[in-house]
């Protein structure tokens, strides 16, 4: 399914303003298992208004729920991936009104999303897109990809994340010239320090990520979760209470009949079949 975009003119009715907003967001399904969620405000670089974080924020929620979805590619496509916010909307804003927005709830859905989701970037990736790319689990970027958290320069700071996931990506040092220098990081670069999983030109960035999609969406889809359940819960605990955490799912597999497919058809030489049982 695509939600094509639509371009009224002038004057626009209101069922037509609805259709043109919820075109700033596509969703794909290329192939089994896995959705492609596009951005598409090609005219403001991505820029993420609170329009398209709303839509992201459903989207993800549809897709969660979607048992046919397994694994989710966000992209902005091949020129630009998310350009920050859109610094329009938050020029005169106040601090309660800021925090009335309360963009935790609207960033949960991809933040507890428990479905793998790859990042397939080229172009900007700077301050809010950065920051929705780190809430993906692997980061695939382009010859022109570049990241920033430019906040700095206009007075204020991260607010979705940049100063957290940042650190925990790439290490103290490197995220704080960042941080306080705003200047953006090459995708080799951003490769080099452990933000970005792999590197590639910048037409091959889409497909490779389908490709692993298509990997992933191929294996036991309770595994997938429990893995990325398991890393993400552990990442900020302590050693033996990961390592606990860690076992206890892995017992919890041998619970699912995927689990017998899995070992059957490699005792049988055989190519399995995962149901997510």
């Amino acid at each position: 399914m695509r939600l094509e975009p639509s371009l009224p003119t002038a004057p626009a009715s209101p069922a037509h303003a609805t259709e043109a907003a919820a075109s700033e967001l596509l969703i794909d399904y290329p192939g089994d298992g896995v959705a492609v969620v596009r951005m598409n405000r090609p005219q403001a670089t991505n820029a993420l208004s609170l329009n398209l974080q709303a839509l992201l924020s459903s989207a993800f929620t549809q897709l969660t729920a979607d048992p046919q979805v397994r694994v989710i590619v966000l992209t902005g496509g091949e020129k630009v991936f998310a350009a920050g916010g859109d610094i329009k909307s938050l020029e005169g804003a106040g601090p309660i009104e800021i925090m009335q927005r309360h963009t935790e709830r609207v960033w949960a859905p991809i933040e507890r999303c428990p479905k793998p989701i790859i990042a397939a970037v080229c172009g900007y990736a700077f301050g809010g897109g950065a920051e929705l790319a780190m809430h993906c689990d692997i980061i695939l970027a382009g010859e022109s990809a570049s990241f920033s958290q430019p906040e700095i320069r206009i007075g204020i700071m991260p607010g979705i994340g940049g100063t957290q996931r940042l650190v925990r990506a790439v290490g103290k040092f490197n995220a704080m010239r960042m941080l306080l220098t705003g200047k953006p990081v090459s995708s080799t670069e951003a490769h080099t320090m452990g933000l970005v999983s792999q590197v590639f030109a910048d037409d091959q960035v889409l497909p490779e990520a389908l490709k692993m999609a298509s990997l992933i969406a191929a294996m036991p889809p309770l595994a997938v979760m429990q893995i990325k359940e398991v890393v993400l819960a552990g990442v900020d605990a302590s050693l033996e209470t990961a390592l606990m955490l860690e076992r206890k799912a892995n017992q919890l597999l041998f619970a699912t009949r995927d689990q017998k497919e899995g070992m059957q058809a490699f005792i049988e030489k055989r190519k399995p079949k995962f149901e997510g049982r």
